[in-house]
């Protein structure tokens, strides 16, 4: 199962790729795309995304770039 995020406030490529890094390490998520350009986080997992998952992908969001938020 395919889903888009959009990212607001995102400041920085090198931010978004270490977000991807940490993103793609949780157990419901199989892939994890940020593309800085659009602002836009792609996860790809085997399952509906839960409500876990999503608060952990903020959880990351916020420890790497405190400004930015997860529009769900």
């Amino acid at each position: 199962m395919k889903k888009v995020f959009k990212l607001e406030e995102l400041g920085c490529a090198n931010c978004a790729s270490k977000m991807e890094r940490e993103i793609s390490k949780l157990a419901d998520v199989s892939n994890a795309s940020v593309n800085f350009m659009t602002q836009k986080l792609t996860l790809e997992s085997d399952q509906e995304v839960s409500e876990d998952t999503v608060k952990a992908i903020e959880k990351i969001i916020k420890k790497i770039e405190p400004h930015c938020r997860l529009k769900v």
